[in-house]
């Protein structure tokens, strides 16, 4: 138990010193970080819906796949079902021919 604790406690430092977001360097002019931050804040958006496009595109593709072979599995099972069911049949002709086939 004391060794699950001292990871854990270690795990939240390392993730505490990544999850800090790095300084500015003191020499960079003030007009250049705006200017950053403007450019940044002007493609986040955009970058951000063609992501989610990608994403639904992918789910669409996902779902289009899946009916695909939904609609193929249902088709195998119906032919097998219509073979044994044509078998099923052609026995039992077979038998009430020979059924009459012993009467004569």
């Amino acid at each position: 138990m004391n060794k699950l604790l001292a990871t854990l406690v270690a795990g939240f430092f390392a993730v505490g010193v990544f999850a800090q977001a790095p300084a500015l360097p003191a020499t960079a002019p003030a007009a250049a970080a705006t200017a950053a931050k403007a450019s940044t804040a002007a493609t986040a958006p955009a970058a951000a819906v063609t992501a989610v496009k990608a994403e639904v595109k992918d789910a669409k593709a996902d779902v289009k796949a899946d009916v695909k072979t939904t609609a193929k599995d249902k088709a195998d099972h119906q032919a097998k079902a219509d073979k044994k069911a044509a078998k099923a049949a052609a026995k039992a002709q077979a038998k009430a021919d020979a059924k009459v086939a012993a009467v004569k």
